[in-house]
This record gives C-alpha cells, structure tokens and sequence, in this order.
C-alpha cells in the first residue's frame, strides 16, 4: 500500500443529462477503494474542444486522497466511465461522450507509459480544466509547469461559464 497523495480528476461530459451525469460521476469517486473525495469544483459550462460541431460539455475537477497507485486509479475511473456508457473504442477523439474522467495529477508524480501520462499533457493548455482545478487547489503545481492559477492567470476563459 501506498502513502496517501493528492490526486485531481477532471471530469466532463456534453451527452444526456450532463450535469446529472457530472454529479453522479463524483458520487462514484468518492466510493473508490482507498480513496475519499476532498473537494469537488462547481460545475462549468464550456464550448467543445477539438471537435467544436457538437453540445457544450459540463466540466468539474474532483481532489481526491487516495492510496491507490496512478494505473489503479486510472484503472478505476475508465470503469466509471463505462458504467455510464463510455465506449472509448469507438468514438471520434474530441468528440461528444456520456462521460470522460481525466487523472489531471496523482502527487507530484511525472509518468509517461503506454495508456497513462500525468500530469494530463493537455491540462496546462484547457482552461476548462485550469479553472476548476484553482478552484478547489488554489496552490495546486502541474509538475514542470508551475503553478496552476498563474497558467491559468494568462488564458482566455472565454466561453466558460461556472454554473451554481
């Protein structure tokens, strides 16, 4: 067993009843084994990314304490996906989904394997992400990035919204 570490999950989806699907999602996080949800963001309305003909995606970020190591973990979050309907196999990258958990950071780890690359490679570019993330971390570092508010600090949030 592991030390306990802080992990950041984002979480997003632009199919169904995507907010519902959002807080569900976090629901399930909060039950994983060994882990317990600290804090989770408001939700966050967001235009797509990547493939832009398609619905507004919810977006939140989940803090977790967990034990779990960061393939576990990652393990743990594509069976959430799946109970709500993810097929990652046949979707169009970018495109629309029931659901889609990222592990944004797991500690202060810096890993690069198959199937598996945290910090997310994408999470200092998407203010989607940035923003909640400072909202439940203000102090949050993305490893040789530095600190999450002042990448955040210089992107446009343009066509983010935070709901409630």
């Amino acid at each position: 067993m592991i030390d306990p570490v802080i992990a950041f999950v984002g979480l997003g989806a632009n199919l169904g009843d995507a907010p519902a699907t959002v807080r569900e999602a976090m629901r399930a996080l909060d039950v994983l084994p060994q882990t317990r949800l600290l804090r989770a963001s408001r939700l966050y309305r967001s235009r797509a990314w990547g493939v832009e003909t398609q619905p507004d995606f919810i977006n939140a970020v989940a803090m977790l304490e967990s034990r779990l190591p960061a393939r576990s973990l990652l393990d743990e979050l594509l069976a959430i996906e799946r109970a709500h309907g993810r097929e990652r196999a046949a979707e169009v990258r970018w495109g629309p989904r029931t659901l889609d958990l990222d592990l944004l950071l797991h500690g202060d780890s810096i890993i690069d394997e198959p199937g598996l690359r945290v910090p997310h490679p994408h999470l200092h570019e998407r203010a989607f992400a940035l923003l909640p993330l400072v909202e439940v971390a203000p102090d949050a570092v993305i490893p040789g990035r530095g600190l999450a508010r002042d990448i955040a600090a210089v992107m446009a949030g343009e066509g983010i919204q935070a709901l409630g």
